[in-house]
């Protein structure tokens, strides 16, 4: 199993409304990552902006080309991308930041 962290930045303008939208994720959405391989998922967010996603996937490139390949997954990206500070270009699910896992206690 791969465990997967991951930062991006939410812009401190639209914290309340990015909460908002994660207590209604889209039902097909939330299938769609479940049949892509996307367990134990979670997002952290920080007053700041700062935003950690944690998730375990059998193969993380994998899930991610499986969603990319998801209507639902482009709709819910074009929604979401103006909430985030990002590089030009880049939306949610592509402009993130991976780190490298250095411990874990099983």
């Amino acid at each position: 199993m791969e465990r997967v962290c991951f930062l991006l930045r939410v812009r401190r303008d639209r914290l309340e409304e990015y909460k908002e939208r994660h207590r209604a994720v889209w039902p097909e959405m939330l299938a769609a990552l479940r049949r892509a391989g996307w367990s134990n998922y979670s997002l952290f967010l920080a007053d700041d902006g700062l935003l950690v996603g944690y998730l375990e996937t059998d193969d993380f490139a994998a899930a991610v080309a499986a969603m990319e390949a998801t209507d639902v997954n482009a709709r819910w990206q074009a929604e979401m991308a103006e909430f985030f500070e990002l590089p030009a270009g880049e939306r949610p699910d592509t402009g993130l930041r991976r780190l490298e896992e250095v411990f874990h206690l099983a």
